[in-house]
């Protein structure tokens, strides 16, 4: 398959026949700045050791998922502010599904990962390496069929019965990732980017009762309120609110 629109949207875009991990390959390219510029991008429709967060493997028969990896190169974002960046990713995945499922209702969960309705499409893994670059990791479940579901948690846009323009879903993907990076680095702060309120706006988690499972593992249930000046999670529980940077998140339906 060709990529046209995605190698026009990328400054460098490599397709993989097959590999074990797209982010793994790309992170071995960050140290050659000349050949491997800010947005190149690697992408396989046959992925065989991926990894999502805390180190889970994600893996999915050949042809009935994307992943695809972007290098970001960011020395101009603040420090302070590079904890957005993941969440760029989820908001700018998340409307790029949204633009092949119109009428659907695509959401994101805190941080970054994609539902359709209540139903996961996407994840997103963002890992730093070195001092001013990021790889961000997506894969989309893009044929899989009902049976090939990791989870009943999970969807497709095949189960959604909507067959998907990869070529576009990653093209629009890239584009919208790289102009709030852009942002980012030119108003030096996801507020007065507009990246705040467009997460807010997108995330769903915001609203619903929730319980976070932490590192360590402890959890806390509580109401989702908003997302600190960081991008952390605020969670009123206990007469208080706490900010939670890192863990799970699971909406709970209060009856």
């Amino acid at each position: 398959m060709s990529f046209p629109h995605s190698t026009a949207a990328a400054s460098r875009l490599e397709v993989l026949a097959s590999t074990g991990s797209t982010n793994a390959d790309l992170r071995a390219h960050v140290d050659d700045e000349a050949g491997w510029p800010h947005l190149s991008a690697l992408l396989t429709e046959d992925q065989v050791a991926g990894r999502g967060r805390l180190d889970r493997v994600w893996t999915a028969p050949a042809g009935s998922a994307i992943a695809v990896s972007v290098l970001l190169r960011v020395p101009q974002v603040p420090v302070a502010e590079r904890g957005w960046i993941p969440l760029a990713a989820g908001l700018a995945m998340a409307d790029a599904v949204a633009a092949q499922l119109p009428g659907r209702p695509v959401g994101v969960k805190w941080p970054n990962d994609v539902l359709v309705g209540e139903r996961k499409i996407c994840g997103i893994l963002a890992e730093a390496v070195g001092a001013d670059a990021i790889v961000v990791g997506a894969g989309v479940n893009t044929a899989m069929t009902e049976d090939q579901l990791p989870v009943p948690t999970a969807t497709s846009f095949a189960v959604e019965g909507v067959q998907a323009d990869l070529d576009l879903l990653v093209a629009g993907y890239l584009a919208r990732l790289d102009g709030w990076v852009a942002g980012l680095a030119e108003h030096g702060s996801a507020a007065s980017s507009g990246l705040r309120e467009a997460v807010a706006a997108r995330c769903v988690t915001i609203g619903s009762t929730v319980r976070a499972l932490l590192p360590g593992g402890a959890d806390l249930v509580g109401a989702a309120t908003g997302l600190a000046a960081d991008g952390s999670l605020i969670i009123s529980a206990e007469g208080a609110e706490h900010r939670v940077c890192a863990g799970d998140i699971v909406h709970l339906r209060i009856a």
